[in-house]
This record gives structure tokens, C-alpha cells and sequence, in this order.
């Protein structure tokens, strides 16, 4: 039954960021969220873990409530990655991407050992997670959200402070934890990017949904026009894939 958001309605403050969003995520699929800034893409993927309030509707998986599930259960169901995450311990690498494991109450020393390899960040574990630097922060945390093996992964803006290298690395490892079985739902800017990696886009425009779909279908010249405000021209590239360059205002 996947995850779903039904009539979705959070306010943060007297503002409503989410206004009645309905919208269902698969396993096994990579979904991209789009729209402008302040659009509620992060606080959908905030209440879709149940770290925010919802004053009306519900997030469910796979029929139950998220936020009725016990705390360690969810924990170990969602794994969530906030954008711009911090270090708050003066600990080794290792020791951090362990916590991904506390849910399940066991050390899962061949899932620390496979997120660390995933992520690229084997060479950095026994280094002090308050010394890296703000891309190998953001591999660290992805890999400490792997090793809790979660069946959903929802990420901010996971590739925000990576260098092109690892952008690819961290969309190809995205990629593959769907084809394992996991539902992936992530935030992110860069059209082109997302039209990489997502197999379907919510597309989101002042707190509601505008389209949802498979990619191709939703990141439309028209569609990104109403939810960014800019023309763009869309190049598709004799493999397939596709340019996506903002031209200017509508």
C-alpha cells in the first residue's frame, strides 16, 4: 500500500505550509519533490516521519498511521535526513553511523561496515565526525541513515553540499536502494538532477499539490512554469536523458 499522505494539513506558527496534500509514494520507486522555496517540501517530508504536528489528514504506511506507530518501530521503518544536519557529539564515524542501528537494538556491524562502503566513506571512520567537512558530513549522515536499513529513506536535499562526484555517487546509491526494495522519497533543487533520478515527482506550489506523476509526465515545460514562476527549455540528450536550463520569468 506504499506511503500515502491523505488531506495533509500542518501550520507552523499561524501560517499553513501544507494545505490538504494528498499524495501516495511506492516502494521500490525513487520520488523526487519539487517546487519553489516555501513551497512545504520539507515540511511534507517532515510530516510524512512524524516530526511535525498535523492539524488535519493523516501519513500512512501501508494502511497504519505513522505518527500512532511506537516511536522505535517508526525509527526503524522511516529513515530521515534533514537538510543541513549537524554533528553534535565529538565522536569517531563509526560510533556515529552505529546510532543509524539503535532502533533495531543490535550492533549490525555488516549494516555499519555496507552504509559506510555505500557512502563512500569507509576511508573516514575512524576520523571525529566533528572534523569533516560539509560534504563528507553529508555522506556520513546518509550512510547513518542506511545502516538502520529502513524500508522508507526521505532525504532534504541530500546532495546540496556534495561535489558533482558525489552527487552522482549518492543518485546511483539512491537508485540502487529502490531497486532493492525501498521506497525512496527525497527534496531537491536542481531540476536536472531530479530528472536523473526520479522515477515519479510531486510537484508542489504554495503548500498544495500542482502534479504528481511519473517524471516525464509532471516535469513539464508548463508544469515547472506554474510552480517556479521561469520559462525553461528542455534538452533531451541522445541517451535519454534530460537538460533541463531556466530561461527567465514567465
Amino acid at each position: 500500500m506504499g506511503l500515502i499522505a491523505s488531506g495533509v494539513t500542518v501550520k507552523l506558527g499561524r501560517r499553513t505550509v501544507l494545505r490538504d496534500v494528498s499524495a501516495a509514494f511506492e516502494p521500490g520507486r525513487v520520488t523526487v519533490v519539487l517546487g519553489a522555496n516555501g513551497a512545504g517540501k520539507s515540511t511534507l517530508l517532515r510530516a510524512a516521519a512524524a516530526l511535525v504536528p498535523i492539524q488535519a489528514g493523516a501519513v500512512t504506511i501501508d494502511g497504519g498511521d505513522v505518527a500512532r506507530l511506537p516511536p522505535r518501530e517508526r525509527a526503524g521503518t522511516i529513515g530521515y535526513l534533514p537538510q543541513d544536519a549537524v554533528v553534535h557529539w565529538n565522536m569517531q564515524v563509526r560510533d556515529l553511523v552505529a546510532l543509524g542501528r539503535l532502533p533495531h537494538g543490535d550492533a549490525g556491524a555488516d549494516a555499519i561496515e555496507q552504509a559506510l562502503a555505500a557512502t563512500r566513506t569507509l576511508d573516514l571512520a575512524d576520523r571525529s565526525a566533528r572534523n569533516l567537512s560539509g560534504g563528507e558530513r553529508a555522506r556520513v549522515l546518509l550512510a547513518r541513515v542506511l545502516a538502520g536499513e529502513p524500508r522508507w529513506l526521505l532525504a532534504d536535499e541530500p546532495l546540496a553540499s556534495l561535489d558533482p562526484q558525489h552527487q552522482l555517487e549518492t543518485l546511483e546509491l539512491l537508485r540502487n536502494a529502490a531497486m532493492a526494495g525501498m521506497g525512496v522519497v527525497i527534496v531537491l533543487h536542481d531540476l536536472t538532477l531530479a530528472a536523473a533520478i526520479a522515477d515519479d515527482v510531486l510537484l508542489l506550489k504554495d503548500g498544495q499539490v500542482l502534479a504528481q506523476g511519473p517524471a516525464e509526465a509532471v516535469m513539464t515545460p508548463d508544469h515547472l512554469a506554474a510552480a517556479y514562476g521561469v520559462r525553461v527549455d528542455m534538452v533531451v540528450r541522445s541517451d535519454g536523458r534530460r537538460i533541463i536550463l531556466p530561461l527567465g520569468p514567465v
